[in-house]
């Protein structure tokens, strides 16, 4: 990880609007392919009622089984690309704008009346050297992920930091599926000079 001092001069806020914009309407075309791929329940059941499930795009490297895929090992250096990515263009153009390693890449899906739990995702901080970026791609005004029980307000086709090592929680009270793009990143200079951007536009 990059040592603090070599980061940011200042605490990053706990979300940050990234000055990126993707085509929620292609994203949304990528999403066909994975009829043909089952999605997995998340394997840490004690933090969700209702149905999240994931399906990996990029993971450890060698993760043979499911559950391993769809795991964000935090010790892990090497990670490879899925089949699944392979068959998602305008997914793997969105990869291609950070400029930075990417660790896991999924797509996690929450069902209507689905909730996960307040939980803090400890190694999950730009400031201690790995930042996650979330690019929604279906969602709803019912949909409700609070950081630090403040709301984060996320349109499709947008892409937000959020420091998940604080405490956060989602709930989808609609009647369609919530399904996020999410990216784990190690923090470089283009990403932390990216997040300073975004932190001085008042994201």
């Amino acid at each position: 990880m990059i040592p603090l001092s070599q980061q940011s001069s200042f605490l990053l806020p706990d979300r940050l609007l990234l000055p990126l914009a993707f085509d929620h309407a292609q994203l949304q075309a990528d999403l066909t392919v994975t009829d043909d791929f089952g999605w997995i329940d998340h394997l840490v059941a004690q933090n969700y009622q209702g149905s999240w499930t994931v399906l990996p795009l990029r993971h450890r490297a060698g993760a043979t089984h499911p559950v391993m895929q769809i795991f964000a090992d935090p010790t892990a250096t090497v990670f490879e690309d899925t089949p699944l990515l392979a068959r998602m263009p305008y997914v793997r153009s969105v990869l291609a704008a950070f400029d930075c390693p990417l660790q896991c890449v999924r797509l996690m899906r929450l069902a209507p009346g689905s909730i996960i739990k307040e939980h803090c995702d400890h190694d999950l901080a730009a400031e201690w050297g790995s930042a996650r970026i979330h690019v929604p791609i279906t969602t709803n005004d019912q949909v409700e992920f609070l950081v630090n029980r403040v709301p984060v307000v996320m349109a499709p086709g947008s892409a937000w930091y959020l420091r998940l090592a604080d405490p956060h929680s989602v709930a989808n009270r609609g009647t369609s599926d919530r399904i996020h793009l999410v990216i784990d990143c190690t923090v470089n200079a283009w990403l932390m000079a990216l997040l300073e951007q975004a932190a001085g536009q008042g994201a």
